[in-house]
């Protein structure tokens, strides 16, 4: 590494939630700088959210987020000519952005009319437990946990 690493610029809490969470989440929703858009989809995600289940969006969308993210990850690694996957903890930083990541993923392909309603049903169906971001989340585990023979190969 020849020059030093970047500094990570501190994010600006979304106007509605004062949550920095929020404004990396639409960060990583918005597509070609139009940010403004991405912050009307999450919030008409939430207010859809919070109409159907009754409760609080905000309060739902955490907890999808939470049970979307991974805890293991498998990494690949050559040793001796042959490949292996092997199970390794995901860094806290990495553990968000993996979520934010499958949460938009998936909800961009779901069937529905618009991004926002897409997104609404993703985090409904995550916040539940079920819907494909939480399946990729079971199948990562899955795969780390299949894996855990080669465990004593970690970096």
């Amino acid at each position: 590494m020849r020059k030093a690493q970047a500094k990570k610029l501190p994010l600006a809490p979304d106007p509605r939630y004062s949550d920095i969470l929020v404004t990396r989440f639409v960060n990583n929703l918005m597509w070609g700088g139009k940010k403004s858009t991405a912050f009307d989809i999450f919030y008409n995600a939430i207010d859809r959210v919070s109409k159907v289940s009754g409760e609080d969006g905000y309060e739902i969308w955490r907890r999808a987020l939470s049970n979307v993210t991974p805890s293991v990850e498998v990494r690949s690694r050559r040793i001796g000519g042959a490949t292996f996957q092997i199970p390794s903890e995901v860094r806290p930083d990495r553990k968000i952005s993996l979520s934010i990541k499958w949460l938009i993923r998936y909800s961009r392909e779901r069937n529905g009319k618009t991004m926002a309603d897409k997104l609404a049903n993703e985090i409904l169906a995550a916040s539940k437990g079920e819907g494909a971001a939480f399946k990729k989340k079971e199948d990562t585990h899955r795969m780390a946990d299949a894996n855990k023979a080669f465990a004593h190969f970690k970096v």
